[in-house]
This record gives structure tokens, sequence and C-alpha cells, in this order.
């Protein structure tokens, strides 16, 4: 079983994929906005999906990390939009202090590969 590693630097991978299961690190946005941050977010987990061979279409599994719970509402908003209607992936969120207090949110993705 062949386990590939993309963006790898001492710390981690971007990317990792084993058994036709792609897993991506926690992707983060920048801006002011919780909205700014999220969608910069889901648009760099779109490209990592892509370049690893899966979509939205694909994804088993989210986790949600939220600076406050306050954002839970405008983040679902923003989520529903983004996540393919009948794909909807199993889903944990939570309140968590971030690595860097501007931080909003971070999500972490599970998915499968496009076969």
């Amino acid at each position: 079983m062949t386990i590939e590693r993309f963006h790898t630097t001492a710390r981690m991978s971007k990317i990792v994929t084993h058994n036709n299961t792609v897993y991506l690190c926690g992707q983060v946005g920048s801006g002011d906005s919780l909205s700014e941050q999220a969608h910069e977010c889901l648009s760099r987990i779109d490209a990592l999906l892509s370049e690893a061979g899966s979509s939205r279409e694909h994804i088993l599994q989210a986790i949600i990390w939220l600076s406050d719970m306050s954002y839970f509402a405008e983040f679902n908003e923003i989520w529903n939009a983004w996540v393919p209607e009948g794909h909807a992936p199993a889903r944990a969120c939570g309140q968590v202090k971030m690595a860097r207090d501007i931080l909003k949110v971070e999500i972490i993705i599970t998915a499968a590969l496009k076969t």
C-alpha cells in the first residue's frame, strides 16, 4: 500500500493519499472577516482536492474549527452554498483557540479519490 505525500516540509504535508483516500492538512484563509477567511479556505481546499484527484463531491469528512461559535450560522451559510447538493460529508464543528488570534476558521478534509 503506497502512501504519497505532496508539498511536504519537515513539519507536515499539505496532501497525503493512501488507499484511495485523500487527507488534507488544516486549511485557513486570510482576511479580516469570517466570510473572507472561509471563502479563501474553501478555495484552497478545492485546489488541493483537484491536485490530489478528488473533488467536493468526494469529501468523506470535514472537521471545522471556529474561533468563536458566534460565527456558526454565518459559516453554515457559506458551507451550505459550497457543498454540492446530495454530497454532504460527515462533519464536526467546534470552537477552539486558534494558532494565531486573527484566524477565525480552519477546516480539515478527508476525501475519496475519484475512480
